[in-house]
């Protein structure tokens, strides 16, 4: 069974645990403060909101129903997405897209390998 770890994220009161795979999780941290540093230089009418990544931890039992616990490829997928769909016209949105997709390909391939047949 692989070690996962959960990326804590925080949207004003929202609070969302994406599930990653151990050697993976410190990417979606650091891929996370990477979108809030440029998300500024964005002009879009339609720039997505995200939440901040304020903790790691390797387990979690939750008791409040209102959070959720969400798997870190499907977090991905939702986050590339919002971000294809920006229609910028004057930074370089690409750069950005490059690094999501980059480490939802990763995720991608950790998990057919993990979960081969």
């Amino acid at each position: 069974m692989p070690t996962m770890r959960y990326v804590i994220m925080q949207q004003e009161a929202r609070i969302l645990f994406v599930e990653m795979p151990h050697s993976y999780a410190y990417q979606l941290s650091a891929l996370n403060l990477r979108l809030h540093k440029e998300i500024d230089k964005l002009t879009a009418d339609n720039v997505p909101s995200l939440p901040y990544a304020i903790a790691e931890c390797d387990s979690a039992e939750l008791h409040d129903s209102s959070i959720k616990t969400v798997n870190g490829l499907e977090y991905l997928n939702e986050l590339e997405r919002d971000f294809a769909s920006v229609q910028e016209k004057s930074y370089p949105l690409i750069s950005l897209l490059t690094e999501i997709r980059a480490l939802q390909a990763q995720l991608e391939q950790w998990y057919e390998e993990e979960y081969e047949v």
